[in-house]
């Protein structure tokens, strides 16, 4: 099983740090499944300085969780060269269990498809006259591969003749053959040699039954190839048939995808074409996957585990299609639905790293040093050196725990993380706003979002008119009835709030007035629980 363990859209170093952290421990605890890290947005300055100081591996970018092609394709694939006998495509049929093989080039590249149906064609015609080879030439070399054979007299050579199985008098072989067709022949000395005087391509002989050795020379004058068979003459016949070279009979141009293509996007094209599949193929057109219509038919899920979110709205693009295996969160149970039941924490903490090393502690285990690193960053992030009114004694005692794992003083490691990131002078007014941003969905179905952003000091005010027509812009792109920005002091421990839209009913959330644009939400720290649900209240 591969499961994705990722936070939330625009992620914080708490989303981050648990999706690394909770991967490690959920593989530790199943090794015999797969727990991947995701990310869904940029790494922020705060979290890319833990991950420098961890040493942590920054996770994947996960752009949705919907169902690509590589998800669903066989890899388990077989291939024939285009210049095989048919022989080999039926061999792989049947031992795969499968009804189309793709055909390759030389350098492996795809140039067409064999098919059941291109195989039943070789069989079921209309017409009842002798099989020719007109349209589908045939080698000597190829026949004698098919037959598993010996060529006696001659060189390989293409033919396009007919195909003949000698049960007739030797009187009248010479009604309808003509020079250049195939015989098939038995033990029989005197149609052997009326053959080879009528001028026969290829002479096949059966049973094993070698020609005597007049007969040899004779074909060698005549230029007739002698391949000796060591089946019987029905079965001969159709192998020779089957000795027609792939590029004769494949399907070409055939239905290549992406294997990073959503299958929505290709379900139509493999429906529209009779062998209802198409070939993955690589950069080079090397076919690395098929997918069928059997595999789009209720497909299973990619599969999911949400850490530090259970918005819809806040998570990976496609959640709705995926299978939510788990959620792990220290906020308000959010709007995500699962088809089952599913485990789901939503616990009270100061972060969601809490709630990850305490699970690390009931299995008895401690996580790897770099993880470990990440969940105290993240810890302290979101408590803001456990000065959140969100921080809880178990939040305490986890920083106390990872302090003796690691052997580092917390509040120290804390303050050096909050003054490395907390100047974002350098940043824009957008990347600001958007860089610790999170929509909630309201009781009317409409949307907000908070963004927060921890300072030391208030001098980010200074670009108070620059950050609120960021704010609008965010505003009108999403249509949310406001977007709002927490500049979050960490030393004078206190917030002030800009705002873009229905700013008035924030005001009466918090009882307080804008001045200046700016409401003052002293000894506010907390977008969780001193912030959103009074948002959420007011409208």
């Amino acid at each position: 099983m591969h499961v994705y363990v990722t936070g939330h859209r625009n992620p914080d170093t708490d989303s981050i740090a648990s999706a690394i952290g909770y991967a490690e421990l959920k593989g530790r605890l199943n090794p015999e499944d797969i727990y991947a890290p995701a990310r869904l947005g940029e790494i922020n300055d705060q979290t890319r300085w833990a991950l420098g100081r961890s040493g942590a591996r920054e996770p994947k970018l996960l752009k949705h969780i919907m169902l690509r092609v590589k998800d669903v394709m066989s890899k388990d694939i077989s291939t024939v060269h285009q210049d095989d006998p048919l022989r080999n495509v039926g061999l792989a049929m049947a031992k795969r269990n499968i009804s189309q093989v793709p055909v390759v080039d030389d350098a492996g590249a795809l140039v067409g498809l064999v098919t059941e149906r291109s195989l039943a064609r070789m069989y079921i015609r209309e017409s009842r006259e002798a099989s020719s080879f007109a349209e589908t030439p045939v080698s000597v070399g190829a026949i004698v591969d098919v037959l598993e054979g010996e060529l006696l007299v001659g060189e390989d050579m293409e033919t396009s003749g007919k195909l003949w199985v000698i049960s007739m008098s030797v009187d009248s072989m010479g009604a309808q053959m003509n020079p250049g067709d195939i015989v098939v022949i038995g033990d029989r000395s005197r149609g052997q040699r009326r053959a080879i005087e009528l001028g026969t391509g290829i002479l096949v002989v059966t049973n094993g039954a070698r020609p005597n050795d007049d007969v040899l020379e004779m074909a060698e004058e005549k230029g007739t190839t002698v391949v000796l068979s060591p089946l019987d003459s029905y079965v001969t016949s159709r192998m020779v048939q089957l000795s027609v070279p792939v590029h004769e009979v494949m399907s070409q141009d055939p239905v290549t995808v992406d294997p990073e293509e959503l299958i929505t996007d290709i379900t139509d094209q493999v429906m529209e074409v009779h062998y209802r599949a198409a070939i993955a193929v690589d950069g080079d057109k090397r076919p690395i996957g098929i997918v069928t219509r059997t595999d789009l038919l209720n497909p299973e899920p990619r599969k999911i585990l949400l850490v530090d979110h259970a918005e819809r709205g806040q998570s990976v693009p496609g959640v709705e299609q995926a299978q939510i295996v788990e959620i792990l969160d220290h906020h308000r149970v959010g709007d995500v639905q699962t088809e089952s039941p599913i485990p789901a924490t939503f616990d009270p903490v100061g972060s969601t790293a809490t709630l990850i090393v305490e699970r690390y502690r009931q299995n008895g285990l401690d996580p790897s040093e770099a993880s470990a690193k990440m969940l105290l960053a993240a810890l302290l992030s979101d408590t803001v050196i456990l000065n959140s009114p969100t921080t809880t004694e178990r939040d305490h005692e986890v920083v106390r725990h990872l302090e003796e794992l690691l052997g580092l003083d917390a509040e120290k490691f804390g303050m050096e993380m909050f003054e490395a990131t907390s100047d974002v002078s350098g940043l824009s007014a957008e990347a600001i706003v958007e860089r610790d941003l999170k929509e909630y969905g309201t009781s009317t179905g409409e949307a907000m979002s908070v963004s927060q952003i921890e300072t030391v000091g208030t001098g980010l005010l200074e670009r108070k008119d620059e950050l609120v027509e960021a704010l609008e812009k965010v505003r009108q792109e999403n249509g949310y009835l406001f977007a709002a920005l927490m500049v979050t002091d960490i030393v004078g421990q206190g917030t002030e709030l800009l705002c873009a839209g229905e700013c008035a009913a924030v005001e009466r959330a918090f009882g307080a007035t804008a001045e200046d644009g700016v409401i003052d939400l002293p000894g506010v720290m907390s977008r969780k629980k001193q912030v959103a649900p009074k948002l959420l209240a007011a409208f």
